[in-house]
């Protein structure tokens, strides 16, 4: 087993439940961690046979471009998408964070945390 991080993606996009957040937008971190089985990869040297953190973040950028009301429901998207497009995949956990969120005070971030294990 091995991890694969993909760390930092910045995103501008519209979530939020005040009509501001959704016409507005602003912008966000996500942070995504996945295991997986590296062996076969790191003995083939082949693309095919890992998971290719392209797909993720192609993934990550495409469900943030979909206005949602709450970051758990951004988080639990881009979960199914990925245990849906790569196989490999065995357990992922994702952080949505949203930067200078409007909530009244001096914080840079709120940030929710979401994990997933494949089914067997």
């Amino acid at each position: 087993m091995g991890i694969i991080k993909v760390e930092n993606i910045r995103v501008f996009a519209h979530h939020g439940c005040l009509k501001e957040e959704t016409k507005i937008g602003s912008d966000y971190r996500v942070d995504l961690k996945i295991k997986a089985n590296l062996q076969p990869s790191a003995a083939s040297d082949k693309l095919g046979d890992t998971v290719d953190y392209v797909l993720l973040n192609r993934i990550i950028k495409e469900e943030m471009q979909i206005p949602s009301y709450l970051l758990e429901t951004v988080a639990k998207r881009i979960l199914n998408r990925i245990f849906n497009e790569d196989h490999l995949v065995q357990k992922a956990t994702v952080c949505v964070s949203k930067i200078n969120p409007p909530i009244g005070g001096d914080v840079e971030k709120v940030t929710i945390k979401m994990t997933q294990r494949r089914n067997k």
